[in-house]
């Protein structure tokens, strides 16, 4: 679908440019920081693509007793490593659904505490597939080429899905295990987002 698609609909065609997304920018500029300033890969003994990255905060699933259980479950049923920055508030459902196993127990998913914005640059572009439900970590995964595997019912992304980069499953713990395990990484990666320059192009549009 073309980008000008729905604001064609609406009736709006004078003075639309396609520029990009500020938000690509900010990745690429922050990511670079990120690899000169980071120690997080060798703070938690882990190495590039031997991982998966995984969170979990929205309601839908920290809320529902039967979700966050599935959703573990699939984590201990990949059979590779999931590192799991746990959000406070999951957290805590966690623990009010006795779902909050001691680690020397669950030996491939490793809980550990939320990180900040350029530790969790790093872990997103080193991971061998991004396991969320968070909006922004699916377009983050599509920047650096890594799978996604997003843990709803749906997506403000489709364009993601569209290129087979990204596949909506929900909670239920045999389609996440099976996603996680047929992923191919061989499909073509378009510039969905553009090249890194939307906040420039954006000032010439203004400017001229």
């Amino acid at each position: 679908m073309s980008p000008f698609t729905n604001l064609a609909k609406e009736g709006i065609t004078h003075g639309v440019n396609l520029v990009g997304d500020t938000m690509y920018d900010a990745v690429l500029l922050f990511s670079e920081i990120a690899r000169r300033k980071s120690t997080i890969l060798a703070d938690l003994g882990i190495k590039p693509k031997e991982y998966l990255l995984a969170t979990v905060h929205r309601p839908y699933n920290t809320d529902t007793p039967e979700n966050m259980k599935s959703i573990l479950d699939a984590f201990l049923g990949i059979d590779e490593t999931v590192i799991f920055p746990v959000h406070p508030r999951t957290r805590k459902r966690m623990t009010e659904f006795g779902l909050d196993n001691p680690q020397s127990e669950i030996q491939n998913l490793k809980f550990i505490d939320p990180v900040g914005y350029l530790d969790m640059l790093i872990l997103e572009q080193n991971a061998k597939a991004i396991l969320t439900d968070s909006g922004g970590m699916q377009k983050e995964a599509y920047f650096f080429g890594v799978p996604c595997v997003t843990m709803r019912t749906e997506t403000e992304w489709i364009e993601t899905v569209e290129v087979r980069w990204n596949v909506v499953i929900g909670a239920d713990r045999a389609k996440i295990v099976e996603a996680v395990k047929s992923f191919k990484m061989d499909n073509p990666r378009p510039k969905l987002y553009g090249d890194g320059r939307a906040a420039e192009k954006i000032i010439q549009h203004l400017t001229t």
